[in-house]
């Protein structure tokens, strides 16, 4: 190890590159390698690197294109797209039907959200979570379950190759418990 300077500033760059998700935990690998450097444990870090670079290359290219159905939402697309791009939260109001619940996860889609995490979209009850999570996987042409999933209690159809999680209130905040910064989203809709 002594035979070659590590460049730190070169691993922490790469951080940008990797899933969202992951970010926290490696940094923390790579402030564990700072204080105690090893070929085994460089090794095992950059693996760990090209892995987590590699799959957010992949989700990035396998982001859906979502269409719109004609809703009083959809018609203001492009200005809410813009709300989201440029504040950290966006309050939405529309009546009843409008278009939010389904169209709001797509829009965050369009902007590429959903890659570095998922987009988690809570629903006050389980059958809610359930019938918008099918309702907004067919509209992206997909099968429950990959695109679009959700968990309530006592089940989870959520899988590696989901961008939006639907679930319910109480599922987000049993989450906190053990991830309390939420990391694995990048955008959460509540």
């Amino acid at each position: 190890m002594s035979k070659y300077h590590l460049d730190y500033k070169l691993l922490y760059k790469q951080l940008d590159s990797c899933l969202g998700s992951e970010r926290f935990r490696l940094r923390r690998n790579i402030q564990q390698l700072k204080r105690k450097p090893s070929e085994k444990a460089l090794v095992s870090l950059q693996k760990k690197l090209a892995s987590s670079i590699d799959r957010r290359k992949q989700r990035l290219q396998n982001l859906p294109k979502p269409n719109y159905p004609n809703l009083p939402v959809s018609e203001r697309r492009e200005e809410i797209k813009q709300a989201i791009q440029d504040n950290q939260v966006v309050i939405i109001c529309g009546e009843t039907g409008s278009g939010k619940t389904t169209q709001l996860p797509k829009m965050c889609l369009e902007l590429g959200r959903g890659v570095d995490g998922l987009i988690g979209h809570t629903q006050p009850r389980r059958l809610a979570a359930r019938s918008v999570a099918s309702r907004i996987a067919e509209e992206l042409n997909s099968e429950l379950g990959q695109i679009v999933g959700y968990k309530v209690r006592f089940h989870d159809q959520v899988s590696d190759n989901s961008y939006i999680k639907l679930m319910t209130d109480g599922i987000l905040l049993a989450e906190i418990q053990n991830d309390r910064f939420l990391n694995q989203y990048d955008t959460i809709i509540i």
